[in-house]
């Protein structure tokens, strides 16, 4: 279907925006990109994933960083736009052909405010939920129109970006019952691709164990009190701030006689069940909803007419004004040269302090060792990791969704496994992100570490990090100046 100019001026413009938003991020990584950045980097060095690099997550999250050389910055920030971009056409096309140019319009330009407009630190990164947006848009897409191997194929694919892509596949079957064994072999295929890969690297044992044993440990637990009440009120949290969404999916639900009433609420208890897994409710896991609120959205408003559509398009001030100043002082802040002060960004600018000083105490062909969950060191300070574990969750059996203030961990016998392959790598430079905040998971804290730590000596700190030098051991017992 070709683009109307005017579409495509409209798509440009929503692109402009997405862009702005995102560069004012230029010096920030959020920590949800952080892992994946680090790993990425890690890879361009040579090493494979899961074999030479722990890493917990579907192995297309870590591979898309190498489409931009796993660097941050402007290429980081140019790819998340363009990927916004790649997302809001979906949602064009797809209320397109479902309904209109009406649809289309509404559809993208909903998706691309709540990409900027909403909290920060889940539309920014190029992470995991987020990822799997696109795929899950055109896989629905396609299931709809009957291309049934062709969304299993891309919910194939947002399988091998997040666990959770088998509710996409879940929810593309809502429109291709009959056509199911297509489905399931499209869905088949990228992930035997991506297991051949990994099978020819020799690591697809170790896949299994980091993505799906460690996956499976964090999920069984929550550190949330009363997760169901907290459910409820972040998900009312959610439907108030995107009232907007909400109101039109209500109208369009009660006044659209051709709606499917059925499979859009099929697709809503889907996607509703993907938000649950785990019982945590994060902002970025509401990215599950996104696709079907905002479809569902444009197309209420679409049949409000205008007068009603702008009454509801109102609401959208809500979040334009709970976010929007916030861009403005980070562009200050940007083209005025000097970091933000934001509190949200506190620990990243610690990190850029504590790279500074890291970099000053290393030479050429050191390795660094990161304690805590600071896989961000990795890309300030350039150094190739000295051990396959870019954070201390395995070693600890504490997950970094509660280590900074709990010590209680889900997994402990390979732990110890892995702190003694550990203890027989040589960094030149250490760095505990962990212990200033919580000094039952310091890195000293462990005895099983204590004889292997006393080769280091502290060299630096910040407020949030300390930085350890490897020293000979004919200097083990004098104090590095």
């Amino acid at each position: 279907m070709a683009l109307r100019k005017s579409t495509g001026l409209f798509l440009l413009a929503l692109f402009a925006l997405v862009l702005a938003a995102r560069l004012c991020h230029l010096d920030i990584l959020w920590a949800e990109e952080t892992l994946p950045l680090a790993a990425a980097a890690q890879m361009a060095h040579g090493k494979a994933l899961y074999r030479d690099v722990w890493f917990d997550k579907p192995p297309l999250l870590g591979w898309t960083y190498l489409v931009w050389g796993a660097r941050d910055g402007l290429p980081l920030r140019l790819a998340g736009a363009l990927y916004a971009l790649l997302a809001c056409w979906m949602a064009w096309r797809f209320a397109h052909d479902l309904w209109g140019r009406r649809e289309a319009l509404w559809a993208a330009g909903l998706l691309a405010f709540y990409l900027v407009f909403d909290i920060p630190s889940a539309v920014t990164p190029l992470a995991a939920d987020l990822l799997m947006l696109a795929p899950h848009l055109g896989a629905v897409w396609l299931a709809w129109r009957g291309r049934a191997f062709w969304s299993g194929v891309l919910a194939g694919i947002a399988f091998l970006v997040n666990a959770k892509g088998v509710f996409v596949l879940a929810a593309c079957a809502l429109w291709n019952v009959r056509a199911l064994p297509w489905l399931l072999a499209g869905f088949a295929v990228p992930n035997a691709l991506a297991a051949g890969l990994l099978w020819s690297q020799g690591a697809l044992g170790a896949y299994g164990e980091q993505v799906w044993k460690w996956g499976r440990i964090y999920a069984a637990g929550t550190f949330v009190e009363a997760p169901w009440t907290n459910g409820l009120l972040r998900t009312a949290h959610w439907l108030g701030f995107h009232a907007a969404l909400a109101i039109g999916a209500v109208w369009f639900w009660w006044r659209d006689p051709k709606a499917e009433r059925a499979r859009w609420a099929a697709w809503a208890v889907i996607s509703l069940a993907a938000v649950a897994v785990g019982w945590r409710f994060f902002p970025r896991y509401y990215f599950q909803l996104l696709p079907l609120a905002a479809l569902a959205g444009a197309r209420g408003l679409a049949l409000m007419g205008r007068r009603r559509a702008i009454a509801v398009g109102a609401l959208l001030l809500v979040p334009l004004v709970r976010f929007g100043p916030r861009y403005a002082l980070l562009a200050r802040d940007l083209i005025a040269g000097r970091p933000s002060v934001w509190v949200d960004t506190g620990m990243d600018r610690d990190s850029r302090r504590a790279a500074q000083l890291a970099r000053q105490w290393s030479a050429a062909g050191d390795t660094l060792f990161v304690w805590g969950f600071r896989p961000e060191l990795y890309i300030y300070t350039g150094l190739p990791a000295a051990a396959r574990f870019l954070d201390s969750q395995p070693l600890t059996g504490v997950p970094a969704d509660r280590h900074l203030t709990q010590s209680q961990p889900v997994e402990g016998e390979s732990t110890r496994a892995r702190r003694a392959e550990l203890a027989a790598t040589h960094p030149a430079l250490i760095v505990d992100g962990l212990g200033p905040f919580n000094p039952r998971l310091a890195i000293g804290a462990y005895a099983d570490l204590r004889a292997w730590l006393a080769e280091y000596r502290e060299v630096a700190r910040t407020d949030l990090t300390v930085i350890y030098r490897r020293v000979p051991r004919a200097e083990a017992g004098r104090k590095v100046d």
